[in-house]
């Protein structure tokens, strides 16, 4: 008979925040947030739970959240010691199973079904974690437990998060635990899906969980139609806990989106002249991705939000090129186009573009008039000095401008300081 097995989802608590409040113990007991002090706009990428005790959100503006919080201690980010603190929590996993799959920078799958045997109970395999994690870097740790990875990833944010000893199994023996959950606590499930759920007559898990499939499918058919049957049939095997997909070592998600967005200092980007800098950066850095991953990407979307302080807006707009492309002045004029027809102009706040409907770059269609492998040699030259040089080595004129980036986030990683 084959064992039932059992996955753990490892989250650590408040990460950034954490590493931060580990490496300054004189911070132990005050609100601790992570963020650009010197930037008021700038969002708040985590807080420590006393500073979530007192209103501060992630992904609020600085702020807003020192009015709430005056005295509030903001670190600014540190990405390459949060990356080396995962590694390390990383291989403390893999001394307990080599089937660790990392989800995010703070959560992790681990498929310990083979592991139980030597510790005993899955009780003192996640006591194991927590402590061995707790000595080594300062962070506590939560475990969601179950048969399957999505029911374990919902251990986790619904229930383990919660609970004092950071534990929660969640199998076929407590699901009207789940399924007593609103629907938007189902994962996946944001608040465009939870406004359709609730149009349909489904408020919470247990709602959808409880349906036949087929009928959950002519439902759907109704509120969004014909073509949503996919999406009907993965939130019903979610609402179920059913996930096939095993833990696989290491980063195993096929490549489906290669994008890119920045939130922007309000009042700065105006006009279409203070745009269009960041706008080719983020061009420019989506292609390099691309080639980097050795994709081409044939649908292009944008993304912006917009406001005077009286009104907002915004929108999310794609097209289909001709052919599929990395190159940045194709990929460019594609994005210009989009953001020209739907910017309602009002000082942006946001800008976010993406390629998908990728394919394999080792093909590509060739142009009578234009000499698409000689600008493919060139875009590869440039990518070999960035690569050796850095990002900065070679910048477009534009980037000098007041209202580029390319230049101050060259030194940074993933838009923190390092």
């Amino acid at each position: 008979m084959k064992r039932e097995r059992v996955i753990f989802l490892a989250d650590c608590q408040s990460f950034y925040a954490s590493v931060e409040k580990a490496a300054h113990p004189e911070y132990r007991d005050k609100p601790v947030a992570v963020g650009d002090p010197a930037r008021r706009s700038g969002i708040i990428l985590a807080a420590c739970p006393l500073a979530k005790e007192r209103g501060v959100t992630t992904a609020e503006r600085v702020g807003e959240a020192l009015a709430k919080c005056p005295d509030l201690v903001v670190i600014r980010p540190r990405m390459q010691t949060y990356i080396s603190v995962s590694l390390l929590i990383s291989e403390i996993y893999e001394s307990i199973t080599d089937l660790v799959e990392p989800y995010s920078i703070d959560e992790q799958f681990l498929d310990v079904t083979g592991s139980i045997a030597a510790y005993g109970s899955i009780e003192e395999i996640v006591r194991q974690i927590q402590t061995r994690v707790k000595l080594a870097t300062g962070i506590w740790s939560r475990v969601g437990i179950g048969p399957t990875k999505i029911l374990a990833k919902m251990a986790t944010d619904n229930f383990a998060k919660k609970n004092p000893d950071g534990l929660y199994r969640l199998d076929d023996h407590n699901m009207s635990d789940l399924w007593d959950l609103p629907v938007n606590k189902m994962f996946m499930v944001a608040g465009r899906m939870t406004t359709h759920f609730l149009r349909m007559g489904l408020a919470t898990i247990g709602d959808i969980a409880r349906l036949d499939l087929g009928d959950f499918k002519r439902r759907m058919r109704r509120e969004m139609g014909k073509q949503s049957d996919i999406q009907a049939e993965y939130y019903w095997q979610t609402a179920r806990g059913i996930d096939p997909s095993p833990v696989v070592r290491g980063m195993r998600h096929q490549i489906k989106v290669i994008n890119c967005g920045r939130a922007l200092k309000w009042g700065m980007y105006r006009a279409f002249e203070d745009i269009e800098p960041i706008m080719l950066e983020l061009v420019i850095e989506v292609c390099r991705r691309a080639r980097r991953k050795g994709y081409m990407g044939r649908v292009i979307a944008v993304g912006a939000a917009e406001t005077d302080g009286d009104r907002s807006s915004g929108f999310g707009r794609q097209m289909t090129l001709r052919n599929p492309s990395y190159l940045p002045h194709e990929v460019g004029a594609a994005v210009q186009k989009l953001f020209l027809e739907h910017w309602q102009g009002l000082p942006l706040t946001h800008l976010h573009i993406s390629l998908t409907d990728l394919t394999n770059d080792d093909v590509y269609q060739l142009d009578l008039f234009d000499d698409r492998e000689r600008h493919i040699r060139r875009e590869q030259a440039v990518d070999e000095i960035k690569e050796r040089f850095g990002s900065a080595a070679i910048i477009r004129a534009s980037s000098l401008l007041e209202t580029g980036q390319a230049r101050e986030r060259a030194v940074q990683i993933g838009g923190h300081w390092a």
